[in-house]
C-alpha cells in the first residue's frame, strides 16, 4: 500500500498520489465572512477623510475669494474645538485620559505653545513660496493631499498605513495652500484650522467608532452633508461627482466585496507547506 514518506522505498513512481490524497482537502478554512451592513460601517472612515479634504478644499477656497474672513473661521473652529475636546472626554467618562495621564493643563500648554509657534510664523509660511508659481502649488497641493489619504489609518493592518506621513503631507498641503492666501493672517487660520481637521478630529471620530457606533454613525452622516452642501455651493458638477464618489465607496463597493467573497476557492490539504507545531525550545537551551 502507497504511504506518504519519502525515506521507503515503494513500488510506485514518485509522482504516484492514491485516491486518498485528496480525502484532506478542505476550501476556504480561513475565509472571513463579511457582512454588508458591517462593511458599511467601516466604510464610513474613508468617507469621512474624504469629507475632511472636500471641507478643507472649500475652505480654502472660500477664504481665496475674500468669502470668509479669517476672524470668522478662527471663531468657528475655535468653538468646534472646544466642544469636539468637551464630547472626546465626554464619550468614555475620561476613563482615556485617566489611563494616559495627561492633564487638561498640559493640553491647554500643548495648545498654546502651537497657537503662538503658527502666530509668529505666519509670515514666513507666507512667503515662503513666493517663488513658485502658482500651478505647480495646487498640483503639489493636489498630491499631498492624495498621498494623505492613501497613507491614511483607516483601520486596516497594512504596511502601506502610515499615520505620521499621511499628517505630514496634509500639513504640507495646508502650507502651499495657504502662502497663496492674501495675508499673513489668513495663513495662520488656515494652517491651524488643518491641525485641527486632519490631526483632531480622527481622533475624535476613531474614539466615538469604537465606544458610540450609532452616533459615529450619525456624525458620518452629517459631515457628509454638510461637504457635499459646501462643494454646491461652489460647483454643483463636482458636488454631484463627489456624490456619487461616497455612494460607491459607502454602498457600492461593499456590495462588490459580498459578492467576490462567493467566488474565493482557496484550497488546503497535505501539499501545503509542513507546520511544526511541537515545541522546540528545549533544543534552543
Amino acid at each position: 500500500r502507497w504511504q506518504k514518506v519519502l525515506y521507503e522505498r515503494q513500488p510506485f513512481p514518485d509522482n504516484y498520489v492514491d485516491q486518498r490524497f485528496l480525502e484532506e482537502l478542505r476550501k476556504n478554512v480561513h475565509a472571513r465572512q463579511y457582512r454588508y451592513r458591517a462593511v458599511v460601517f467601516q466604510s464610513g472612515a474613508v468617507v469621512q477623510q474624504l469629507c475632511s479634504v472636500c471641507i478643507f478644499v472649500v475652505t480654502w477656497w472660500y477664504m481665496d475669494a475674500g468669502m470668509l474672513s479669517p476672524q470668522g473661521l478662527f471663531g468657528a473652529a475655535l468653538v468646534t474645538s472646544l466642544l469636539g475636546y468637551i464630547l472626546f472626554d465626554a464619550v468614555d467618562g475620561g476613563a482615556g485620559r485617566q489611563e494616559s495621564g495627561r492633564t487638561r493643563w498640559a493640553d491647554l500648554k500643548s495648545t498654546l505653545v502651537f497657537t503662538a509657534f503658527t502666530y509668529g510664523f505666519s509670515p514666513v509660511l507666507k512667503t515662503l513660496t513666493e517663488s513658485i508659481s502658482t500651478d505647480t502649488i495646487y498640483a503639489m497641493s493636489a498630491l499631498m493631499l492624495l498621498g494623505h489619504l492613501i497613507f491614511f489609518d483607516y483601520g486596516a493592518n497594512a504596511a502601506i498605513v502610515s499615520s505620521t506621513l499621511s499628517l505630514n503631507m496634509a500639513i504640507f498641503a495646508s502650507v502651499c495652500l495657504a502662502s497663496r492666501l492674501p495675508r499673513s493672517l489668513h495663513a495662520f487660520v488656515m494652517v491651524t484650522f488643518a491641525m485641527q481637521i486632519f490631526a483632531l478630529w480622527p481622533m475624535l471620530q476613531k474614539k466615538l467608532k469604537a465606544q458610540t457606533p450609532p452616533c459615529y454613525v450619525g456624525v458620518t452622516v452629517l459631515f457628509a452633508l454638510v461637504a457635499l452642501v459646501g462643494l454646491a455651493t461652489v460647483s454643483s458638477v463636482g458636488a454631484v461627482l463627489f456624490t456619487l464618489l461616497l455612494l460607491a465607496i459607502s454602498c457600492l463597493c461593499p456590495y462588490c466585496l459580498i459578492r467576490l467573497q462567493l467566488l474565493k476557492d482557496n484550497i488546503h490539504g497535505p501539499w501545503d507547506e509542513a507546520e511544526i507545531k511541537e515545541d522546540l525550545s528545549r533544543f534552543l537551551m
